[in-house]
């Protein structure tokens, strides 16, 4: 199979002599932003993480560009994450996406979900620790959670998915999406802008709001079905012995 290319980075080539290294450009479409939330605008420019299939760094590039459903045709994947933090009564923290959100505005979905950055502290691999200090940055941008009460050490890694999902006709998601858990009483302030409602939610609860998803009643998040449909259930009923579940090896194809 050949080489994927690198978007916005420098390749770097060996020879005997000297080292050589060769700039990669790539043309990206112009897309017409001004009838966008001009917050989620600006988030656009954050730099992700861009992947090969087997969660290897490959580059970086936009949000936006990472989102753009003509780049993921293409082949663009990005690093993400999605928390589940449930209370001290083992219910689950949803939350219904602010309608000014690029992709799936208004969707439910779970607790968190967003990308670690492509900086030093966020790129850190050993542990997955760059990706609990990105989720540990954006609890506290969306919910408001003090960064002392959900700190990256409390955040456990259970495996990753890779899934890809259009939200319309122009934006959509291509990720390889690590799992985190957390179980804490926090403090929330959340921020009208990423969200726009929220709950606390027992097992069945959440089932019933699935049904009402299935009947078109609510709108759900992609990611969040998917996890939702398949090993949530059973991670929750294993909240204390969650090590058992634990697979770092796996990318889960869905």
């Amino acid at each position: 199979m050949p080489a994927k290319k690198k978007f916005g980075k420098p390749e770097r080539k060996y020879n005997q002599k000297r080292l050589v290294v060769r700039r990669i450009t790539t043309t990206m479409p112009e897309i017409d932003t001004s009838n966008l939330d001009e917050r989620q605008v600006q988030l656009l420019e954050e730099m992700c993480i861009l992947l090969d299939e087997n969660d290897k760094k490959i580059g970086a590039d936009t949000k936006k560009n990472c989102h753009l459903n003509e780049n993921i045709d293409k082949g663009f994947l990005h690093r993400a994450f999605s928390v589940f933090l449930f209370d001290n009564k083992d219910r689950l923290l949803l939350q219904q996406r602010s309608d000014a959100k690029i992709t799936f505005p208004g969707c439910f979905t779970n607790t968190c979900c967003s990308h670690p950055l492509n900086t030093p502290s966020e790129l850190e691999e050993k542990g997955a620790i760059g990706v609990r200090r990105a989720a540990q940055r954006r609890l506290k941008a969306e919910f408001g959670i003090p960064m002392e009460q959900v700190t990256p050490n409390e955040l456990t890694y259970l495996t990753r998915i890779h899934y890809k999902a259009q939200s319309d006709g122009m934006w959509g998601e291509h990720e390889i999406d690590y799992i985190l858990f957390v179980q804490k009483n926090v403090t929330l302030d959340p921020e009208p802008n990423e969200i726009q409602s929220h709950c606390y939610v027992t097992k069945e609860e959440l089932k019933e709001l699935l049904k009402k998803a299935d009947k078109k009643e609510i709108k759900i998040t992609p990611w969040f079905r998917l996890i939702a449909e398949t090993f949530l259930f059973k991670w929750w009923d294993n909240l204390h012995s969650l090590k058992e579940f634990m697979d770092h090896e796996t990318i889960h194809r869905m």
